[in-house]
């Protein structure tokens, strides 16, 4: 592996080196991952919740620190909320089919 290579899995070295990474393409805060989150949410097909609940996780230490934990929470809390109201709607649904036969008296 070449310092080229190195530096973009370690651009804490490229930048001792004056080798910049670039932001956009392989921002610091992901690259210095065994896997890029984007790699990991298309490889597995996350929805746009599950997907950002990688990217805040993975980056915490290096980008934002506790602001991204309570942002990655806040799409958890989401995913559970669209559960639950799944959930409810199913049994509410059963319910509902269930009451179509009784016949009031």
């Amino acid at each position: 592996m070449g310092f080229f290579s190195l530096s973009i899995r370690f651009p804490h070295l490229a930048k001792k080196k004056g080798i910049m990474t670039d932001n956009i393409k392989q921002p610091s805060h992901y690259i210095a991952n065994e896997i890029e989150p984007i790699d990991f949410i298309i490889a597995n097909k996350l929805n746009f919740c599950e997907g950002n609940v990688v990217k805040y996780i993975s980056r915490w230490r290096r980008k934002n620190g506790v602001e991204d934990l309570k942002k990655a929470k806040q799409y958890i809390d989401f995913l559970i909320e669209k559960e639950v109201a799944k959930k409810d709607n199913v049994w509410q649904n059963i319910f509902e089919s269930k009451m179509e036969n009784v016949v009031l008296l």
